[in-house]
């Protein structure tokens, strides 16, 4: 090419005044998470409203009874009074002894959620510990609490409460009911747990965990059991409804505890006047129908509200 040729131009498109549109962040705005999308599909749920005003009311009448009633469900039984019905301050009427039917069953919500809450706590706590020691170490110690959970699995835990109680009828109280309940009950919780640590334990920030030099028992409980914990939520309310039912067959089969009272207690007394007088059984029954059917029914509600695969269906 010859030097003294004109050099090719050079275009440039014009300028056009355009508006530039950018994404907007608001940055003052929580990121989500799995618990904040739960809480907002359950609190646009009127059977979760429902569910945990009732689980309140109870709660709070096994707490302060008084509240409730003024009526001793003891100091005032009558004979007198045998399977009478309703009267003026006796709004259910009166048990085959002559005592007040709503006050023993406002004071027996105490025991039937006292065994409840404390046979919960222990299965659940024995339940996370085999658990979560299975999935995350895996190996042999896997297979060894596995092949222990089953055996546990295998066993009727209402079976195996009745030769408890019945071993031990010189200690029956609270917490050996409840122990007797919870100890035969985690095998359940144990293979939820197991199977969420599976699954928590192949995520990134186990790895980067493990990768920054934290111990392995350290990672396990600063990671990997909190982000596994939604599924033992779940299973520990419907695991407290089944306890609650325990103790109330339990009682209702005469290896309760004695002279304490309790749902169960007034249903097994109830049968011997169930012909004349049997609003005596059905009014502890509803109560005790009520409470479980609201525990479940929020278990499952939870259950559903952390899963995001739920709420995409709905």
């Amino acid at each position: 090419m010859s030097s003294n040729a004109p050099l090719p131009g050079h275009y440039v498109a014009p300028i056009r005044d355009s508006a530039i549109v950018v994404d907007a962040v608001r940055i003052d705005d929580r990121p989500s998470s799995l618990w904040r999308d739960a809480w907002r599909d359950l609190r646009r749920r009127p059977t979760f409203w429902m569910s945990v005003v009732i689980v309140l009311i109870i709660l709070l009448m096994a707490a302060v009874p008084t509240l409730f009633t003024q009526v001793p469900p003891n100091d005032q039984c009558d004979l007198a009074n045998s399977n009478g019905g309703p009267a003026a301050g006796h709004l259910l009427g009166f048990t085959f002894q002559g005592c007040d039917i709503f006050s023993r069953i406002v004071w027996g919500a105490r025991t039937s959620l006292s065994v409840g809450l404390l046979a919960t706590i222990i299965g659940s706590s024995i339940g996370l510990v085999m658990g979560a020691f299975a999935g995350f170490y895996g190996g042999w110690l896997d297979s060894l609490l596995s092949r222990v959970g089953d055996i546990f699995f295998s066993i009727p835990y209402i079976l195996a409460a009745v030769v408890v109680m019945s071993v031990f009828s010189d200690a029956r109280n609270v917490f050996t009911l409840a122990l007797a309940i919870g100890g035969f009950a985690w095998a359940s919780t144990a293979r939820v747990v197991r199977a969420e640590i599976l699954r928590v334990r192949q995520a990134d920030f186990v790895t980067a965990s493990r990768a920054l030099g934290l111990g392995r028992f350290r990672t396990l409980l600063s990671h990997v059991i909190p982000n596994a914990i939604a599924p033992l939520l779940v299973i520990s309310t419907l695991s407290l409804a089944a306890a609650i039912v325990a103790e109330a067959t339990l009682t209702f089969l005469g290896v309760g505890i004695p002279g304490v009272m309790s749902w169960g207690r007034d249903i097994s007394d109830a049968q011997q006047s169930l012909k004349v007088a049997p609003m005596a059984l059905v009014y502890p029954s509803i109560a005790l129908t009520v409470t479980v059917l609201a525990f479940i029914l929020l278990g499952e509600l939870i259950r559903d509200a952390l899963d995001p695969r739920a709420r995409a269906r709905r």
